[in-house]
């Protein structure tokens, strides 16, 4: 690991975080088409930050396929995981083309695939099929429960059994939809705010939290969930200019987590 800026001047104020390569603290960029200079540029600054990169819904389907490539040679040069986004993977379901959208992303590099029902519904057996072929060709396997639909609520049931099911068939994790925006989707209301209760239903069928990537684009989100689940939380669809700053809301550095640490604190010293 390179030496860092400040190394040596003083502690995080939260100490803990994971290093990679790391099971829980993940955090997934997401990506809407970072150039290969731009990606690069993110690796060289923020790498250490980032566990994966998703290429998100179906853009990399007007990329050169050289281009693709090289980029994801990039990701890989610096120990991230990279794959296409769940949409692919819904649009080649519905085509029946599933085992050669596979043996495509295989062929360009990707090492990871998500499996998603979000958009267009299929069975539980065919989401298993989809999750062990994937497992058995070496991808790492990330499922998404939640719909992209704020009409189309799944029940806490539903998401419990899907949870457990896709972990039985060999998913690494389990990401809660709340799309690119944060907004109006999953545990999010309209304006991007938590809503506690839906996570409270969630986590309620499931055994281990650590289990569970949440989808948080916006600060706030960010902020509620590392408050609540602590620094080494798995988030997801977080912006390429937001890496650093999440990094630093993980390790006490931004305001918000460095008062709840500067308080715990002196209350230990109280003692």
């Amino acid at each position: 690991m390179s030496v860092k800026a400040f190394d040596g001047v003083f502690e995080m104020p939260v100490q803990g975080r994971t290093v990679k390569p790391r099971k829980n603290g993940v955090t997934m960029l997401i990506d809407k088409g970072l150039g290969l200079s731009g990606t690069q540029d993110l690796m060289e600054m923020a790498s250490d930050a980032i566990d994966m990169v998703k290429m998100t819904f179906g853009t990399t389907a007007f990329m050169d396929m050289g281009v693709v490539e090289e980029k994801i040679e990039i990701l890989k040069g610096y120990d991230v995981y990279t794959m296409p986004g769940g949409t692919f993977m819904e649009v080649s379901v519905w085509q029946r083309r599933y085992p050669e959208y596979l043996r495509r992303c295989q062929d360009l590099g990707f090492n990871a695939i998500e499996i998603s029902d979000g958009t267009i519904e299929f069975d539980m057996k065919t989401r298993k099929d989809c999750i062990k072929r994937a497992v058995d060709m070496g991808f790492l396997v990330l499922t998404e429960v939640g719909k992209k639909d704020a009409n189309e609520k799944v029940s806490a049931a539903l998401m419990h059994e899907e949870i457990a099911s896709d972990l039985a068939c060999g998913a690494a994790k389990v990401i809660v939809e709340a799309r690119e925006a944060g907004k109006g989707v999953g545990i999010y209301d309209s304006s991007g705010n938590v809503k506690t209760d839906e996570i409270d239903a969630i986590i309620a069928g499931v055994d281990d939290p650590t289990v569970l990537e949440w989808e948080a684009p916006i600060k706030n989100q960010q902020q509620h969930l590392i408050l609540r689940f602590g620094s080494n939380v798995n988030l997801g669809n977080v912006p390429p200019e937001d890496i650093l700053a999440l990094e630093a809301l993980r390790c006490g550095l931004r305001g918000d987590t460095l008062k709840k640490a500067w308080e715990a604190n002196k209350a230990y010293k109280k003692k």
